[in-house]
This record gives C-alpha cells, structure tokens and sequence, in this order.
C-alpha cells in the first residue's frame, strides 16, 4: 500500500510566459489547463514598459476572465498567473495570488505554491 506523503499533492497551479506578445491570453489558457489544481481563486499579472497589470478574483478561471475587456487590458510580453486551492489561511480575495510588492527598486510580483512565513 503506498503512504499518502509519498506522492505529489496537487494545491495550486502556476504558469509564466516571457516574450511572447499575447502573454496574458497563453497565461490564461495555462490556468484553465491547471484549473483542477486549485479551485478556489485565480489571478494574472503582465509587464509591460516596466509596470504591472493585474487581475485576479475568487471562483473558476473562466468566471474571472469572462469579460474579454480583462485580458485585453492585460498588457505586456510576460505574464505569471495563479490558480489557488488553500492549505493555509483564509479564502478570500486578499490570499489570491499572484502577488505584488512594491520595493526599494521596483516593484515584483510572485506566484507560488507553499507558504511564505513571516510575511
């Protein structure tokens, strides 16, 4: 019998693209691919001429991005996006992922799939 730690867990789905000029719609496309990964939220950030665009929301990938307005908006070459399904903390619009942070340099934005302590 095989112990349950000893396989992968499937909690959340992360995708980038760099470089490609409809990288929002491919990032898109990649979380609807990962949907059964995680159910619960979904978010897209794009780059463009070194600021960021974001969207993200709580429910299935095509409820979020139904409005084809969201994507168009999404502007840039390079994209993360995030499908969520919570280990940890609560779920809410404020856990959704990617994330972004403003600091001394710029801005970043990150999408993962574990927990960031002491944050």
């Amino acid at each position: 019998m095989q112990n349950p730690t000893d396989y992968p867990k499937h909690y959340c789905g992360v995708f980038g693209i760099f470089g490609h000029p409809n990288a929002a719609e491919l990032t898109y496309f990649g979380l609807y691919a990962l949907q059964h990964r995680g159910q619960e939220s979904a978010g897209i950030v794009t780059g463009h001429d070194g600021k960021f665009f974001k969207h993200h929301g709580m429910g299935l990938v095509p409820q979020i991005f139904s409005d084809p307005k969201i994507l168009h908006d999404l502007v840039g070459d390079r994209a993360i996006g995030h499908t969520r399904y919570s280990t940890t903390g609560t779920s809410n619009l404020r856990n959704a992922q990617p994330l972004t942070v403003d600091c001394a340099r710029g801005q970043i934005a990150v999408a993962h799939n574990g927990n960031l302590t002491n944050a």
